[in-house]
């Protein structure tokens, strides 16, 4: 390892500890620097081997190093490395990437807008939801409905619609007007003897109850992750969603799904929204979009929200919105030939293949003693630790998870530590033989991690 590399290792600025990451395990394990990677595998500075079981953040579609990928960075590069898009200006990848997200998205979302993130994305879907109602005459439509446990990214506006204490504390969020409805996941906020019919019943209730309490004029839009990814990998209750899309309609509240995680047939479907039965009005897209080679994000509308904007815009004289990366040319060129990947081989066809091997092996660990819950859909999953079974009782500090990812690491595995919620997202080009892999390096990991709460008086 060279010079500069090993005094990365020394210091304690040189690398950051994630918003919901455990600080323990960052504490515990130490920096791990990346240096390689290579389909579904990247590489340290020591040279060691590790499947990324977490596909980057949730976000590496088409694996590591995908050489499509870099010549479409170069040859962008090489002809037109940059230009904005205001102003009326447009650039071919720029128009070819939205007709890709057009023909890949529901019907009925047939208009794009380019941000660098889904932070900015949700940012960006907060401020036109409300220059919409400018236009339409209700000024007092601005609140957002939001669930504990979503997340939405970490500016000021998509932070304050994340449902997550640690992303808001001490940055005086919520900062925006939201209110935020019960999560909806039955094994934590289930009643006691609360059936997974009568637990949707009880959401749907409080959700349409709360806009009652708040005022229907006041609501604006209803936003959510159809799959929660990073407040760890909850499906929702069956009925929910199609539930939440009628009141929605009854009460004139705009939906948005939230696919920064769920799109691109990771969810075993194209989108959460069609894995769910519903059909949102907005839909907010990035990670998997470049297989976050570059940054880039999409927001997809229908032609009624666009036009809103649209008449709005020319009654203003300007749409005062917009950003100096906003659809990068070379982003785009590289999200084009990402999504030409994704659909020539078959990607996404491969997520709803290894469905049934990839949930059903994860849960099989079900029988593990620190095992939970296993739930998930697709090629995303999360493996809930307790320190109980029978109380579901967690860990203090979520100990465990991050030991779990500590001695994941070391049995050559990389997954994510959420809360008390082992994350798993792999590469999308995964094989059979490395779902194996995977299950076999998750499962040492689990027998360390019990070995451990043993030595340790936890369990």
């Amino acid at each position: 390892m060279n010079t500069r590399l090993n005094s990365l290792h020394e210091t304690d600025i040189a690398y950051q500890v994630h918003p919901y990451t455990n600080a323990r395990a960052h504490e515990e394990q130490g920096p791990m620097i990346i240096t390689k990677g290579e389909g579904a595998y990247v590489y340290d500075s020591e040279g060691k081997k590790y499947l990324e079981g977490l596909a980057g953040l949730w976000s590496v579609a088409v694996g590591f190093s995908e050489p499509r990928l870099v010549e479409a960075a170069a040859k962008q590069m090489a002809e037109l490395p940059y230009i904005q898009n205001f102003a009326h200006k447009a650039h071919e990848p720029g128009i070819l990437m939205a007709e890709k997200l057009v023909e890949m998205t529901p019907d009925h979302l047939n208009k794009v807008f380019y941000t660098n993130s889904g932070s900015e994305a949700n940012d960006t879907v907060v401020k036109f939801v409300w220059f919409m109602n400018n236009m339409l005459g209700k000024p007092k439509k601005k609140k957002f409905l939001a669930r504990n446990k979503g997340y939405h990214g970490i500016t000021v506006a998509s932070g304050s619609l994340t449902g997550l204490p640690g992303n808001q504390k001490g940055f005086d969020l919520p900062a925006i007007p939201v209110v935020h409805l019960t999560c909806p996941h039955h094994y934590r906020w289930a009643n006691e003897g609360e059936t997974e019919a009568e637990f949707t019943a009880r959401l749907l209730k409080e959700c349409e109850d709360t806009i009652l309490a708040e005022g229907p004029e006041t609501i604006a839009a209803f936003i959510g992750e159809p799959v929660m990814g990073a407040g760890g990998v909850m499906v929702p209750p069956e009925g929910y969603w199609p539930g939440i899309e009628a009141i929605c309609r009854k009460y004139d509240i705009l939906l948005i799904s939230d696919e920064v995680i769920n799109g691109f047939g990771r969810t075993g479907a194209p989108w959460g929204c069609e894995r769910f039965g519903f059909t949102p009005d907005i839909l907010v897209t990035s990670k998997q979009l470049t297989s976050s080679y570059m940054p880039l994000a999409a927001i997809m509308m229908s032609d009624k929200v666009y036009q809103i904007i649209a008449d709005y815009t020319a009654e203003l004289g300007t749409l005062g919105h917009g950003f100096t990366g906003g659809g990068h040319p070379v982003a785009c060129a590289v999200g084009l030939e990402n999504l030409n990947i994704i659909q020539e081989r078959d990607l996404m066809g491969n997520a709803k293949r290894l469905e049934e091997k990839f949930q059903g092996g994860l849960r099989k660990f079900l029988d593990h003693p620190l095992v939970g819950e296993v739930r998930g859909v697709g090629l995303i999953a999360g493996v809930e630790l307790v320190q109980d079974k029978a109380t579901k009782k967690g860990f203090d500090k979520y100990a465990a998870t991050a030991k779990a990812a500590v001695f994941a690491a070391d049995e050559g595995l990389i997954v994510r530590n959420v809360y008390d919620t082992i994350g798993i997202c792999p590469p999308m080009i995964i094989t059979e033989a490395q779902v194996d892999e995977l299950l076999e390096k998750l499962g040492k990991a689990l027998d360390r991690t019990l070995e451990w709460c043993k030595s340790e008086g936890l369990v």
